[in-house]
């Protein structure tokens, strides 16, 4: 088990009840207007169960990815269906999904391992699928408040992207949603054409 699965083992219902409520709605409006044919979503490290809820609430057809038992098996007390107790970097999807949604979730990926999940979420897209993804804004890597994170600013994401394939339609940096958090976000909206 790694620093941020033992973390979120230990520190779970804390979490949960920190992040389930917050209002995503900015976010998920400028993911939904992007997608063009939307069926199926992929939640990579959905956590709380927050963003899956909300997604399988529009009558999106939902596969949710966690590392964490604890997540998994809160989502499944939700209602959330296709709940997966695996990493991002064990996935094996092929054309499956038309969108991906990875809020806050690939910033526990070690920066030599990341451009790989990043072919990996290339591959699980349909063709013009696109991806959602968050990081904290930055150029930090390594333990912070008991997990492993990586922050990214504009440029280091490109370089993580550079040979996937994936266009940057979207690039912006936001305020955090949490009210006692000051931290900034680099969001970016992806497109797999072909």
């Amino acid at each position: 088990m790694d620093i941020n699965e033992k973390y979120y083992e230990q520190n779970a219902d804390k979490f949960i009840v920190d992040t389930i409520n917050c209002n995503m709605n900015d976010l998920y409006h400028l993911f939904e207007k992007e997608l063009t044919n939307p069926k199926t979503i992929l939640d990579l490290g959905f956590g709380s169960g927050r963003d899956s809820k909300y997604f399988h609430s529009k009558g999106y057809d939902v596969y949710a990815i966690d590392p964490s038992k604890a997540f998994c098996e809160h989502a499944l007390k939700i209602g959330i269906p296709n709940v997966y107790n695996i990493e991002a970097q064990a996935m094996n999807f092929e054309n499956k999904f038309d969108g991906i949604w990875a809020c806050a979730s690939l910033l526990h990926i070690p920066s030599t391992q990341l451009n790989s999940v990043f072919k990996k979420c290339y591959q699980s897209l349909k063709p013009n699928g696109i991806m959602y993804v968050s990081f904290k804004y930055g150029s930090f890597e390594g333990i912070r408040n008991g997990r492993f994170f990586l922050d990214l600013n504009e440029k280091s994401l490109k370089k993580y992207l550079s040979d996937t394939n994936f266009k940057i339609i979207l690039l912006c940096v936001t305020d955090d949603v949490r009210d006692d958090k000051t931290t900034k976000w680099l969001n970016a909206i992806l497109k797999k054409y072909n």
